[in-house]
C-alpha cells in the first residue's frame, strides 16, 4: 500500500467533512480531558489519604466540672488523677498505640484562642471550661475502634473522637465528585463515538463510487478501509493531543501558577508532575485506538459493494 495514497485520502476525507471532523476533535478532547482529570483526581485523593491519615489522632476527652453538671457521660463527676493515670497506663500497654500526648485545660484553652480567637464565644470561655484530653497516634489509623471500645463509657471519659471520621466525609465528597466526572466522561465518550461513526459513514458514502471501483478491480477490504480508519484515528489523535494540553495547562495554572493552590493551600499535598506525565501516553493511545476501532466496525457494513 502506497503511503502517499493513504495520506492523500486522509487529507481529502478530513477536508470534505471539516465540520464533523471538528466536532469529533472537540468531543474526543473534552471526554479524554475528563478521563485524565478523573484519573488525576483519584491519584490526588489517594495522595491526600496517605498524607492526612498519617497525621490523624484519636482524642480521648476527659470530663471537667461543667460536663459533670450537664453531660450524662460524666454523671459520676470530673475525671480524677487516678482515672487519668489509669487511662494513660492502659494506653501505653496497647500495641496499636504509637504515641500518646496529654493536653491540659490550659493548653487546650491556648490552642482554642489561637484558632478561634476572633469568635464571640472565645471571650466568654475560661480555661476551667476546657477539656483535658489524650491525643493518640495510632500505628494503623484504621484501628480506631480498638480505642473506642476500650475507653468509650469509662468513668472520667466524656467522649472518644476519631479525626479520621471527619476526613472520611471529605474524601467521600471528593470521591463522589470524581464519579460524577467519570459519568460525564462516559457520556462524552459515547457522543464522541457516535460522531466518529457518523463521520466515517458520511465519508464512505461520499466516496462510494471510488470504493466501488476499487472493489471491482480486486482491492482488498483492508486496503479500502485503511484511509477511513486512519482518518478517524488522526482526528482522534488531534483531540487526544488537545486533551493532554488541557491537563498540562490545568496543572500548571491551577496548582503551580495562576490560582497557585500549592502555596495558598499548603496543608494539601498536591500530586506532582510525574502523575500528570504518566497519564499522557494512556490518553494518546486511547485517542488513537478508540476512533480506529469505531471506524473499523462502522465500515464493515458501509463499504460493502
Amino acid at each position: 500500500m502506497r503511503a502517499q495514497f493513504v495520506l492523500s485520502e486522509i487529507g481529502v476525507g478530513l477536508r470534505r467533512n471539516l465540520t464533523m471532523t471538528f466536532a469529533v476533535v472537540v468531543s474526543v478532547a473534552l471526554s479524554l480531558a475528563l478521563f485524565g482529570g478523573s484519573l488525576l483526581m483519584s491519584d490526588q485523593v489517594t495522595t491526600m489519604k496517605g498524607y492526612w491519615y498519617d497525621k490523624v489522632n484519636v482524642s480521648i476527652f476527659l470530663c471537667n466540672k461543667s460536663d459533670a453538671e450537664s453531660d450524662p457521660n460524666c454523671a459520676k463527676g470530673a475525671v480524677t488523677d487516678d482515672q487519668k493515670a489509669q487511662i494513660k497506663s492502659d494506653l501505653d500497654k496497647m500495641s496499636v498505640v504509637q504515641k500518646v500526648t496529654y493536653e491540659s485545660q490550659d493548653e487546650a484553652y491556648k490552642h482554642y484562642k489561637q484558632q478561634f480567637g476572633d469568635s464571640p464565644l472565645a471571650s466568654s470561655l475560661t480555661p476551667d471550661q476546657m477539656q483535658e484530653s489524650y491525643r493518640i497516634k495510632l500505628k494503623d489509623p484504621q484501628k480506631y475502634q480498638v480505642i473506642a471500645t476500650a475507653f468509650d463509657g469509662r468513668d472520667g471519659v466524656q467522649s472518644v473522637q476519631d479525626q479520621k471520621g471527619i476526613l472520611d466525609n471529605l474524601f467521600g465528597l471528593l470521591n463522589g465528585m470524581n464519579w460524577a466526572a467519570r459519568a460525564v466522561m462516559a457520556l462524552m465518550l459515547v457522543v464522541a463515538l457516535m460522531l466518529i461513526v457518523n463521520t466515517v459513514r458520511v465519508s464512505a458514502f461520499s466516496r462510494r463510487r471510488e470504493t466501488g471501483i476499487m472493489r471491482l478491480v480486486g482491492a482488498s477490504g483492508f486496503y479500502i478501509q485503511a484511509p477511513f480508519i486512519m482518518e478517524a484515528a488522526v482526528a482522534g489523535l488531534i483531540g487526544g493531543t488537545v486533551a493532554c494540553g488541557f491537563l498540562v495547562i490545568g496543572r500548571y495554572f491551577i496548582i503551580d501558577h495562576g490560582l497557585d493552590l500549592s502555596h495558598k493551600l499548603n496543608l494539601i499535598n498536591f500530586i506532582g508532575w510525574d502523575a500528570v506525565l504518566t497519564k499522557l501516553p494512556l490518553i494518546l493511545a486511547t485517542s488513537l485506538l478508540m476512533p480506529a476501532l469505531a471506524a473499523f466496525f462502522a465500515l464493515r457494513k458501509y463499504l460493502k459493494v
